[in-house]
C-alpha cells in the first residue's frame, strides 16, 4: 500500500487536560498544636494549541494521530504543596489552516500568520485546597474544591494554501513547467496529464529581493466545480491567492482549441466562486516554441479579446520574440514580461525595505562616499539601519527616567 504524501482536511478529537483536585489535609507533625489546614490546590490542565508554521505544508502528522490530549493537572498535597500544571499540547499546522467545528459547523479559527497561536481546548483551572477556608470561626475545614473539567471537542481541519498568485489550467497545459522555470519548486514534469496531484508552492524571487508567492494545483477539467475530476478537492487551494494565472496550451494537444479551455476554466472559476473572477488575472499563452501555437494566439486573440503573454518554459529560448516569429504581436511576450505583469499585480515589497513607510531614495542621488568622513546625508542610503524607526523608551526601573 502506497503511503500518504499530503492531506489537506482532516477530523480531529481534541482534549484539554482536566484541573487538578485540591487537597484536604492538616499538618501533623511533634511539638506543633494545632497544625491546622495544610492541603495545597491543584495544577491547571493543559491547553491544546495550534500553531501555524511555515515549516509544515501538510496535515499529515494529525492523519496518524489525530487525538490530540493534552497533559491533566496534578492534585495538591498536604504541605501546602500545590499540584504541577498539565503540559500544554502545542500543535503545528501550516499557514492557512481553516478550523471548524465538527458538530455545530462553526468556524473556530483561520490560522494564517506564521507563529500565529489558538488555544482550541482550554484546560481546566485547579481546585482549591482546604487552606483557602480557614477562618475565625472554622479552624479546621475539611471543604475543598475539585479540578475543572476538561473541553473536549471534534474539530475538522481544512488546508487552504496561502499563494499571492494561482496557477490553474487543463491538464497538461505547462503549469508545473512554469513553476519549475521560475522558483525553485520541483514539481513532477511529465508527458501525461494529472502528473500534479498536491498543491505546490514555489517562491519568485526579484533582483532586489522582493517574493512572490506562487501556487500550482492539479489540472482541472471541464465540470471541476461540481466535483469533476480532482477539480474541487483542490480549487480552494485558489481561494486565497490575490492573482489567478490561467495558464493555456496555446499549442492545441490532443486536438484542444485553446480559447475554449479559456473560456471553460473562466466559468468553472466563477460556478465555483462568486468572489474569485473580481480578482486580477493574467493569461498565459504557454508552449509558444510550437508551430501550432503561433497559428492559435491570433485567433485566440480575436475570440476571446484577451492578449495573453506568450511564453515557452524552454530555457535554451533567449528571444521567443525572434524565434516564434511574434514580431507583429504587440502583446507581451518571454518569461520576463510574465514576471514583471505577476509582480505589478501583487506589488510586493522588496525585502531589504520591509521596515521603511516610503520608498528608499533614488541611488544616483547619494552623496559621494569616498572621503576620509562619510556624510550625514548619505545615511539616509542605508536603509538597514532602520534610522525611521520609533525608538522604545526604556522603563524606569531600568534607571533610564523619560
Amino acid at each position: 500500500m502506497k503511503n500518504k504524501t499530503f492531506i489537506d482536511q482532516i477530523d480531529v478529537h481534541v482534549r484539554s487536560g482536566k484541573g487538578g483536585d485540591g487537597a484536604a489535609t492538616f499538618r501533623r507533625e511533634a511539638l506543633v498544636a494545632f497544625g491546622g489546614p495544610d492541603g495545597g490546590d491543584g495544577g491547571r490542565g493543559g491547553d491544546v494549541v495550534l500553531r501555524a508554521s511555515v515549516h509544515v505544508n501538510s496535515l499529515l502528522s494529525l492523519f496518524y494521530n489525530p487525538n490530540l490530549f493534552a497533559e491533566d493537572g496534578v492534585p495538591g498535597s498536604g504541605g501546602r504543596c500545590f499540584g504541577r500544571r498539565g503540559k500544554d499540547l502545542v500543535v503545528d499546522v501550516p499557514c492557512g489552516t481553516l478550523v471548524t467545528d465538527r458538530d455545530t459547523g462553526l468556524v473556530v479559527a483561520d490560522i494564517t500568520s506564521p507563529g500565529e497561536k489558538v488555544v482550541v481546548a482550554k484546560g481546566g483551572a485547579g481546585g482549591y485546597g482546604n487552606v483557602h477556608f480557614k477562618t475565625s470561626v472554622n479552624q479546621a475545614p475539611t471543604e475543598h474544591t475539585l479540578g475543572g473539567e476538561c473541553e473536549e471537542r471534534r474539530l475538522r481541519l481544512e488546508l487552504k494554501t496561502i499563494a499571492d498568485a494561482g496557477l490553474l489550467g487543463f491538464p497538461n497545459a505547462g503549469k508545473s513547467s512554469l513553476l519549475s522555470r521560475l522558483s525553485s519548486a520541483t514539481p513532477k514534469v511529465a508527458s501525461y496529464p494529472f502528473t500534479t496531484l498536491n498543491p505546490i508552492v514555489g517562491t519568485i524571487e526579484y533582483d532586489d529581493y522582493a517574493q512572490v508567492r506562487m501556487a500550482d494545483v492539479p489540472g482541472i477539467i471541464e465540470g471541476a466545480s461540481r466535483g469533476v475530476g480532482l477539480g474541487l478537492a483542490f480549487l480552494k487551494h485558489l481561494e486565497r491567492a490575490r492573482v489567478l494565472v490561467y495558464v493555456i496550451d496555446m499549442a492545441g494537444t490532443d486536438n484542444r482549441r485553446p480559447w475554449d479551455d479559456y473560456k471553460t476554466l473562466a466559468k468553472e472559476i466563477a460556478e465555483y466562486s462568486a468572489d474569485m473572477p473580481e480578482r486580477p488575472w493574467i493569461v498565459v499563452a504557454n508552449k509558444m516554441d510550437r508551430a501550432a501555437a503561433r497559428k492559435n494566439l491570433a485567433r485566440f486573440a480575436k475570440e476571446t479579446g484577451v492578449k495573453p503573454v506568450a511564453l515557452s518554459c524552454e530555457p535554451s529560448l533567449k528571444d521567443l520574440r525572434e524565434y516564434a516569429d511574434l514580431k507583429d504581436y504587440d502583446g507581451p511576450v518571454g518569461v520576463d514580461a510574465f514576471k514583471a505583469e505577476l509582480r505589478r499585480l501583487v506589488n510586493p515589497k522588496p525585502r531589504a525595505h520591509q521596515h521603511l513607510e516610503a520608498p528608499p531614495p533614488p541611488i544616483d542621488e547619494m552623496p559621494d562616499t569616498t572621503g576620509e568622513e562619510i556624510p550625514a546625508e548619505a545615511l539616509r542610503f542605508a536603509t538597514f539601519l532602520k534610522l525611521d524607526a520609533k525608538k522604545k523608551k526604556s522603563h524606569p526601573s531600568r534607571g533610564n527616567i523619560h
